[in-house]
């Protein structure tokens, strides 16, 4: 039996410490059950706080925890894997008061464990030290404030799952659905894993969360000319120009209203129009019942490959997976 240990603290996301316990103590049973065979518990799940006491998470829930992370760390704790879930409250506040929970990690590493994260605890792994080199994940909608923290991170906010050794990251908040097979299959093996997803009902193996994430347009900044453009491009997206035309229009050179957008938005003026025209198409395609065809016209394109290939791109599907995925059930 594999022994794993779900790492408690204040603010922590409930459903991520209490997901997680049920994903894992009941690999190899819920199956089972379903199949008529004797069950078979694969994992000892204990959940740990800094002094033994119960965890209070960020929905008001108490969780009682089953150990210190004293004994955690005492020589005879027998010990293979640890989880570190969600942070729920304000990430920075969290961390303050994080130094329990950054000193067992340290010694999760020391040890060799196995080292998982979800979400936003991965700044809990970040701020101990233990990604510094590492490649990792976490949440799209924090990835500027990760990098900012966590310079020597190699944050890869577009991977659902990461490893590097023994350190495996998750991105959005549910993703321990996902860490947690991935877990399994590694200590178990693939059966294991691929039957507690079907018990379970989750799809296995995603690897992108990019279909999530939002395009994050309107990012604030300073530049009137800049704004001017956005504004126009808003309302005309879908027609054809070229970045030269749109440089005449606003009287600057094409070399000029390159590097405004570039200081101000990161990202030159085509790849802002491509950005806006493949959010108009999400929109449509989770909205409307149009064909992907009438689709891509609609919002600027011609060449069928081009826009799929592009769609794909931003998002990590096909144009047609995402409308399976995302449209709007009436």
């Amino acid at each position: 039996m594999i022994n794993l240990v779900v790492v408690g603290f204040d603010r922590a996301l409930a459903s991520a410490i209490t997901g997680v316990a049920d994903l894992f103590g009941l690999a190899g049973v819920t199956w089972n059950r379903i199949e008529g065979t004797p069950a078979q518990r694969l994992f000892n799940v204990r959940i740990a706080s800094p002094n033994g006491e119960p965890v209070r998470c960020i929905n008001g829930l108490q969780l009682a925890s089953h150990m210190s992370f004293a004994e955690v760390m005492a020589s005879e704790a027998q010990v293979d894997a640890v989880i570190v879930p969600t942070v729920g409250g304000p990430i920075e506040e969290v961390l303050t008061d994080a130094e329990p929970v950054l000193e067992l990690l340290r010694h999760a590493d020391q040890q060799g464990w196995t080292i998982a994260g979800n979400c936003t605890g991965n700044f809990l792994l970040a701020e101990a030290g233990i990604l510094n080199g590492r490649c990792a994940t976490t949440h799209w909608g924090f990835k500027d404030t990760f990098e900012r923290l966590y310079p020597k991170v190699s944050l890869q906010a577009d991977q659902l799952i990461t490893r590097d050794e023994h350190i495996y990251c998750a991105g959005g908040g549910l993703a321990w659905f996902d860490l947690g097979l991935h877990i399994i299959e590694r200590h178990v093996g693939f059966e294991a894993a691929i039957q507690t997803a079907k018990a379970f009902v989750i799809d296995y193996r995603r690897d992108s969360q990019l279909s999530y994430s939002l395009m994050r347009l309107a990012k604030p900044h300073k530049d009137d000319l800049v704004s001017q453009a956005q504004g126009w491009l808003e309302q005309h997206y879908a027609e054809p120009f070229t970045v030269e035309e749109l440089a005449e229009r606003f009287s600057v050179s094409k070399r000029t209203l390159i590097r405004r957008f570039n200081a101000a938005l990161d990202m030159p003026p085509n790849t802002y129009v491509q950005s806006i025209r493949i959010e108009a198409a999400q929109k449509l395609l989770e909205e409307t019942g149009r064909t992907v065809d009438v689709v891509m016209t609609d919002v600027g394109y011609e060449d069928a490959s081009s826009f799929r290939r592009l769609f794909r791109k931003k998002t990590g599907l096909t144009p047609t997976e995402y409308r399976r995925r995302f449209a709007r059930r009436y």
